[in-house]
C-alpha cells in the first residue's frame, strides 16, 4: 500500500509536513508520497490511502502528527475501517463528486515532483502529437473550435489572441503566462503550480508552437515560494527529458523556458503592466494600441494567458475541441475554476461547467454557510468585481450573466459573505485594497479611487452625510471612464454592486448612524440589559476606559460618553447582559 500526503501550501500550513515526518518515523511495509492541492482545504491535513494497483482505499481528513502510528498499524495489518473516525464523511466527499475537472483534472492525485507521476497517465502527449500531426494553424483552429476564453479575469478568445500573434511580421516572438494572481482570496493559479506544475508546461509549449515563439516566461509572484520551487523542478525535469530546450522530443521546434519573480504588485495582473516589469521597469500600464500581438516584451509580438487558460490546452489538444465546447452553455464554454472561500461551510478550490448556478457551488458543493448563519452575498472577481445578493443566487454562472448583474467572472475568487457582513465597509475593504495597488500612473486611479475610499471611511465611522452616496456615483462613473487601464477601469464595482443592491445599508449608516451588520466599529452601542446582569463586574475590569459602572451582584450601566466602543465587556459577558446595538 501506499500513503500519499496532501501538501500543497494550504495543506502544510495545516500541518501536512509534520503527519508527513510522524508517518515517515513509524513506516513498516508502506510506500510514503506527496501530492498537491486536492482543492477541499477545509479537510486539510489530507491523507489518502492507495491499494498496489493505484486505486484509492481510503481518504483520511484532517490528520494530526498523533494518529501516524495507528495509520501505520492499520495499513500493515489491513484493518482501514478501524481508521473510520478519520475518513472523510459522504457529505464532504459531494464537495468532490459535484465538479467536473479539466485545469484541476491531476491536482491532488499525481506527484508535482515527479515528470514520471505526469507521464504515467496523459501527461505530454499532447505536444508529441501536436509535433508530429498538427500545423499551429490547426492548433489555433482546435482552440478556435474548443471556445476557450482566458481564465485571467477578461475572457477574450484565447485562440484570437494567438492567432493575432502568429500573424504578427517577425522572426522573435514571445510567450508569456500571467501568474502574477493577486485576488484577495484567489489562489486557483497557485494551486495548479505547486499541484500540476507539468500541466502548465504543456499547455505553453503548445501554444509557443501555435504562434512561432522560442522563448517563454512565467510571471509568477515571489509571494508563491512553493509554486516556484516546483515549477523550476519541473523545468529542469522537462528539459533533461528533451521536452523543453532544443529540438523537443526530435522535432524543429525549441522552446526555452524562464521563470520570472514579480514583487507582487497588482496592477501587474494587467497584461503590459505585466511586461513593463518583465523587461526591468515599473509595472505600469502602456497605452493600447499596439496590442502586446504586436509590440510586446521588448517590442516583439507576444501572447499572454494566465495559468488556468494553459491548463486547458493539453486537455482540449487531447480530446478535442468538440468536447470542451460540449461543457458550458453558449457563450461560455468549458469549465472554470472558483477559489471558494469566506464564510462557506465547505471552502476550497472547485472547477465546475460554465452554466451551473451561484446556488449550486455555494449551497450544493460548499455545502452553504457555516454557523447557521443566512446567505447575504457572494463578491465576484475579487476587488475588480461586485457583490450579488441572495435575490440572484439563481443566475447562471457564465461571462454575460454575471456581467448583466455588475459583477465579473475575474479570475475565479468567490468570496462569501454572511448576514454580519456590513456590506459598505465590504466595499471599503475592496477600495482600500485597489486604491494601494493603483501604479498612479492616470488622475482617475491614482485620485479618484482615494477619494472614494475617503467617502466610504466617513460613512462607516458615523461621519456620512446623504450627499456622499450622490458623489460615489459620480467618481465611480468617471473612474470607469477615463482610467487607463482594468484596475481603475473595474474598481468602482465592488461601491456600485453594493450601491444597487444594499443602498438600503448605505442610508442606515449615514442617516440613523447605525450599522446594520453591527460590524463598523464607530457606530457600534453598547448596553447592558438589567435583567440579564448579575454584576459579576467582569466586564467593568475589563473595560479599559472605565465607562461601566455597578456595584458587586448589582446591575451595571455603560456610560455612551466614556464608551470607546472596542466591543471588551461584550466579549467577556458570560450572561449575554451586554447588548451590541
Amino acid at each position: 500500500m501506499k500513503i500519499v500526503i496532501g501538501e500543497g501550501s494550504c495543506g502544510i500550513a495545516a500541518g501536512a509536513e509534520k503527519v508527513y515526518k510522524a508517518l515517515a518515523a513509524v513506516q513498516d511495509g508502506f510506500e510514503l508520497g506527496i501530492t498537491g492541492c486536492i482543492g477541499m482545504c477545509f479537510l486539510e491535513p489530507i491523507a489518502d490511502i492507495y491499494n498496489e494497483k493505484g486505486l484509492l482505499l481510503k481518504r483520511l481528513v484532517r490528520v494530526t502528527p498523533e494518529d501516524a502510528p495507528r495509520i501505520a498499524q492499520a495499513v500493515k495489518e489491513g484493518d482501514l475501517a478501524s481508521l473510520g473516525d478519520l475518513a472523510i464523511k459522504d457529505e464532504d466527499a459531494e464537495f468532490l463528486s459535484k465538479q467536473t475537472r479539466i485545469a484541476l483534472r491531476h491536482c491532488g492525485l499525481i506527484d508535482p515532483e515527479d515528470i514520471g507521476s505526469y507521464t504515467a497517465g496523459d501527461g505530454y502527449k499532447a505536444i508529441a502529437k501536436v509535433l508530429k500531426e498538427y500545423t499551429p494553424e490547426q492548433v489555433i483552429e482546435e482552440i478556435k473550435t474548443s471556445g476557450l476564453a482566458g481564465r485571467g479575469g477578461a475572457g477574450f478568445p484565447t485562440w484570437f489572441k494567438w492567432d493575432a500573434a502568429r500573424k504578427s511580421p517577425g522572426d522573435e516572438k514571445y510567450l508569456i503566462c500571467n501568474a502574477d494572481e493577486g485576488d484577495p482570496g484567489a489562489f486557483m493559479d497557485r494551486a495548479v503550480i505547486e499541484s500540476d506544475p507539468h500541466s502548465l508546461i504543456e499547455g505553453m509549449l503548445i501554444a509557443a508552437y501555435a504562434i512561432g515563439a522560442s522563448k517563454a516566461f512565467v510571471y509568477v509572484r515571489a509571494e508563491y515560494p512553493l509554486a516556484i520551487l516546483r515549477l523550476k523542478k519541473a523545468i529542469k525535469d522537462a528539459e533533461a527529458h528533451n521536452i523543453l530546450g532544443k529540438n523537443i522530443l526530435g522535432s524543429d521546434f525549441s522552446l526555452e523556458l524562464r521563470i520570472k519573480a514579480g514583487a507582487g504588485a497588482f496592477v501587474c495582473g494587467e497584461e503590459t503592466a505585466l511586461i513593463e516589469s518583465l523587461e526591468g521597469s515599473r509595472g505600469m500600464p502602456r497605452l493600447k494600441p499596439p496590442f502586446p500581438a504586436q509590440k510586446g516584451y521588448i517590442n516583439k509580438p507576444s501572447n499572454i494567458n494566465n495559468v488556468e487558460t494553459f491548463a486547458n490546452v493539453a486537455w482540449i489538444i487531447n480530446n478535442g475541441g468538440e468536447a470542451f465546447a460540449a461543457m458550458g452553455t453558449e457563450t461560455s464554454k468549458g469549465t472554470k475554476v472558483f477559489a471558494l472561500t469566506g464564510k462557506i461551510r465547505r471552502g476550497g478550490l472547485v472547477e465546475i461547467p460554465m452554466g451551473l448556478t451561484l446556488r449550486e457551488v455555494i449551497f450544493g458543493i460548499g455545502g452553504g454557510i457555516r454557523d447557521g448563519k443566512k446567505f447575504k452575498a457572494v463578491q465576484m472577481g475579487g476587488p475588480s468585481g461586485g457583490c450579488i445578493p441572495e435575490s440572484l443566487l439563481d443566475t447562471v454562472i457564465d461571462y454575460k450573466a454575471l456581467s448583466a448583474t455588475g459583477a465579473i467572472m475575474g479570475s475565479g475568487g468567490m468570496v462569501v459573505m454572511d448576514e454580519n457582513t456590513c456590506m459598505v465597509n465590504m466595499a471599503k475593504f475592496f477600495l482600500d485594497f485597489t486604491t494601494k495597488e493603483s501604479c498612479g500612473k492616470c488622475v482617475p486611479c491614482r485620485i479618484g479611487t482615494k477619494r472614494m475610499h475617503e467617502i466610504l471611511d466617513r460613512i462607516t465611522s458615523g461621519r456620512g452625510v446623504p450627499e456622499d452616496i450622490d458623489k460615489l456615483e459620480t467618481l465611480c462613473t468617471g473612474i470607469k471612464d477615463g482610467a487607463l487601464c482594468g484596475l481603475g477601469q473595474t474598481a468602482p464595482n465592488p461601491v456600485l454592486t453594493t450601491l444597487k443592491y444594499f443602498r438600503d445599508e448605505y442610508e442606515a449608516h449615514i442617516n440613523e448612524k447605525r450599522c446594520p451588520a453591527k460590524e463598523c466599529a464607530g457606530l457600534r452601542r453598547y448596553r447592558i440589559d438589567k435583567e440579564a446582569c448579575r454584576g459579576c463586574t467582569l466586564c467593568a475590569r475589563k473595560c479599559p476606559v472605565g465607562a461601566i459602572s455597578g456595584s458587586v451582584k448589582q446591575p451595571h450601566e455603560i456610560d455612551p460618553e466614556k464608551c470607546i466602543r472596542c466591543g471588551a465587556c461584550f466579549d467577556v459577558c458570560r450572561f449575554g447582559a451586554v447588548v451590541c446595538e
